[in-house]
């Protein structure tokens, strides 16, 4: 059963790592290519986790710790929202910020990825197939309008991470 996590763990870990990689180039550079990537590939994987770990946590086990659950839906829109308008250092470093406090739950032993993987067991390789398949998410343009901003601050606030 370790192994599956491990699996995994390592394919959704090392997708932590690309990602918070070209946060950092988008951020160090003011590189708008790695910035975009970086947006597609953070919105690709909430899918991952929004439609096929939490559903298959949910299937699974029906009784599955519900409030780390929520904080992971309400961080995902709360990135989500980071993503909408174009990018400023002071949303960059929320997003990093929000992300600091979000993959941790996500991440080890006894965290999210690790209770689906052991869930996943005798559909280990199954689960795996989805979530390397899974499609990119089509990006709209970036909107700068007052309504992404106050909608920024009330998905921070609901997370309970401050606003920016």
């Amino acid at each position: 059963m370790k192994v599956g996590s491990l699996q995994i763990e390592s394919v959704l870990r090392h997708d932590h790592e690309r990602l918070d990689a070209l946060l950092t180039t988008s951020t160090r550079r003011d590189d708008r290519e790695a910035y975009e990537s970086f947006r597609a590939g953070l919105l690709r994987h909430i899918g991952i986790e929004e439609k096929i770990l939490i559903p298959f946590l949910r299937r699974r086990r029906p009784d599955s710790p519900t409030s780390v659950v929520r904080q992971l839906r309400l961080d995902h829109a709360a990135l989500a929202s980071l993503l909408v308008p174009t990018p400023t250092a002071a949303i960059l470093q929320r997003l990093r910020t929000v992300l600091e406090a979000h993959n941790p739950l996500e991440e080890g032993e006894g965290g999210f990825y690790d209770i689906c993987a052991r869930l996943a067991a005798n559909d280990e390789a199954e689960l795996l197939a989805r979530i390397q398949n899974a499609p990119a998410v089509p990006l709209a343009s970036h909107y700068d309008g007052p309504r992404a901003f106050a909608n920024i601050d009330r998905l921070l606030r609901a997370a309970g991470r401050p606003p920016v």
